[in-house]
């Protein structure tokens, strides 16, 4: 089986395949085909903005296609940076400025009022016009300084308090394990399996 994941984004793409490596399901990012344009994500919601992805990359494929939506939501800021977690400092914004300016928001924030989540919705549609959705949800707490080196995005802020490590310190395989992205892709695989 193929599978097209509607991202290029190679951190994510890593996280992917290593969860489907014993699948069977051979893993395609959005770099098999430059001739793509860019789908604009200008959906009010997570679950909006993976449909979204999914479907046109899949209609312009014609392949069975994985996209997810995902972010952090951080209850102090109101659940910002949500749907903008990956253009919170702009457009072109780097995960390094994404960060600085989550850290700049939660100055002085007290730690006990820093909790935030990661959430993921994917969405998977195939050429035959059915699309499902699958979630998933990891509770952390928002740090004042970055800590690891693995990972992308906001992971080295989000310390997970059953480890006491952040998402960056974490090894892939409990990231994995664990993570928002991780579960939603467990629910997708148990759905292709039981496909007939």
């Amino acid at each position: 089986m193929e599978l097209v994941v509607a991202t290029r984004n190679q951190g994510k793409l890593k996280e992917i395949r290593r969860l489907l490596e014993d699948s069977g399901i051979m893993v395609k990012g959005l770099d098999a085909f430059p001739e793509l344009p860019e789908v604009v994500e200008d959906g009010d919601s997570f679950e909006a903005n993976a449909s979204k992805k999914a479907r046109e990359v899949c209609a312009a494929t014609g392949r069975l296609t994985l996209a997810d939506d995902s972010g952090l939501v951080v209850e102090a800021l109101g659940g910002a940076p949500g749907v903008y977690s990956a253009r919170y400092a702009g457009e072109q914004a780097s995960d390094a400025d994404n960060n600085r300016r989550l850290l700049d928001e939660l100055a002085g924030v007290p730690a006990e009022k820093r909790q935030g989540a990661f959430f993921c919705a994917m969405a998977l549609c195939g050429p035959d016009g059915d699309c499902r959705l699958f979630h998933g949800r990891v509770q952390g707490v928002l740090l004042d300084a970055a800590r690891g080196a693995g990972g992308f995005g906001y992971d080295p802020l989000f310390l997970v308090p059953e480890y006491g490590k952040t998402m960056a310190e974490l090894p892939l395989e409990i990231k994995n394990r664990i993570s928002h992205r991780g579960q939603a892709l467990r629910q997708a695989l148990d759905y292709l399996k039981s496909l007939p």
